[in-house]
């Protein structure tokens, strides 16, 4: 169950989703994820090619601090944090992972970036195409105590989300957040699937999307671009707790 409210989340930016970020959202927002940042050798190769294309990333020299320091600056902010990473390898999951435990936040892997940099070197998108392998990163960092995330794409034609959903679960993981593209019935397909979380991002702008998520067994949903406007995660906000307080969400 998540153990947030409202049930609104700011979805990671890359190069933009920081403390001061969360911070400024916290007002309308139940979570926050910072990131997406590149944390083994290889997607931080692939984030310095993109920072070429005049794309925004995080690039510290060890960002593995930076996650701890980033997650210190928000431990009186009246949210739960959560860190969106990408990794071609378990170890470094783990590690961030353990620090997620420690600041009562989510490590959410990033099975969702459809950058080719990212994609070339086994990160992004490309997991969701290797359950064997997502579900070892998704282990990895369960066995820590930390709660995880998987954040997926729909419309990836080789690609069964259900399964995918299934494997998450079986693996330790207790939320999936899926970017609906142009499926919202892929929020259906997932939410039948296990008992995981999931909340439904893509076109969360106002009252009608909030109750065509909730409607197909969403949890929780998540806005992306406008996270931050104010205006936006007013109305958003707004529409959850109406959701919410009238006809709760999944039973189960």
């Amino acid at each position: 169950m998540l153990d947030f409210s409202p049930r609104v989340v700011a979805a990671s930016l890359s190069g933009e989703s920081d403390a001061d970020w969360a911070k400024a959202a916290a007002p309308y927002v139940g979570a926050a994820m910072l990131g997406g940042i590149a944390i083994d050798a290889k997607t931080q190769a692939g984030a310095r090619k993109l920072l070429e294309r005049d794309r925004s990333e995080f690039l510290p020299d060890d960002p593995i601090a930076f996650i701890d320091e980033q997650l210190t600056q928000l431990a009186d902010t009246p949210l739960t944090p959560g860190v969106n990473v990408r990794s071609t390898t378990p170890e470094p999951i783990e590690a961030v992972a353990a620090i997620c435990r420690d600041h009562d936040a989510i490590v959410e892997i990033n099975a969702h970036c459809r950058q080719d940099e990212l994609c070339a070197v086994g990160a992004g998108e490309t997991l969701l195409a290797d359950t064997e392998r997502l579900r070892a990163f998704v282990e990895c960092a369960a066995q820590t105590g930390a709660t995880v995330s998987v954040k997926a794409r729909a419309e990836l034609p080789a690609v069964d989300l259900k399964a995918t959903a299934k494997a998450v679960y079986a693996a330790g993981g207790e939320l999936f957040h899926l970017d609906a593209m142009d499926s919202p019935d892929a929020i259906e397909r997932v939410a039948t699937a296990t008992p995981l979380a999931v909340i439904a991002n893509n076109g969360v702008r106002d009252r009608r999307s909030v109750r065509t998520y909730f409607e197909l067994g969403a949890d929780a949903v998540s806005v992306g671009r406008p996270s931050d406007s104010p205006a936006v995660l007013s109305r958003v906000k707004n529409a959850t707790t109406e959701w919410v307080g009238t006809e709760g969400s999944r039973k189960r």
